[in-house]
């Protein structure tokens, strides 16, 4: 994806669809900053040029090799962040596996069948209970809405 040259001030919004970019050129743009986060799902992403001025997202210690030429820092060859480096490893709750989620970036997924807040929970979501109270609920109060909203209507 070549975006160098495009007197882009900031990262586009846009850009976070376009994830699944293996190379990405971002040089002779007058960006100042990358936003945390500007390459959250960025999994795939082998090479990345930036400005001079910038640093690569997640660190030099995100990337294999980070050079720099006249006109750019080239970041090249994404680490993975989930393979137990003394720099880079990062912790997950019991019960979850650590998954590179971009430069720098992991994310925690849950272990089947646990799932829930810090995946804690085990089983499955219980989808018929869920959607059998919520749709108790919504008839019930409907109805009864209806009812004294009718006899309102009525009267009128």
């Amino acid at each position: 994806l070549d975006l160098s040259n495009c007197s882009l001030h900031s990262v586009p919004l846009e850009l976070a669809e376009a994830t699944a970019a293996i190379v990405l050129d971002l040089t002779e743009n007058p960006l100042t900053t990358l936003p945390n986060g500007s390459f959250l799902g960025f999994t795939h992403l082998q090479l990345l040029a930036v400005p001079p001025v910038l640093e690569c997202p997640g660190g030099s210690d995100a990337w294999q090799e980070v050079t720099m030429d006249g006109s750019s820092r080239q970041c090249q060859g994404q680490r993975n962040p989930c393979n137990g480096s003394a720099e880079l490893a990062w912790t997950c709750p019991e019960n979850s596996v650590c998954a590179p989620d971009g430069p720098g970036l992991i994310q925690c997924l849950c272990d089947s069948p646990f799932h829930g807040y810090k995946c804690l929970r085990e089983g499955t979501f219980p989808v018929l209970l869920f959607g059998g109270i919520l749709g108790t609920a919504t008839v019930s109060l409907s109805l009864v809405l209806w009812g004294t909203q009718r006899r309102k209507a009525k009267t009128s």
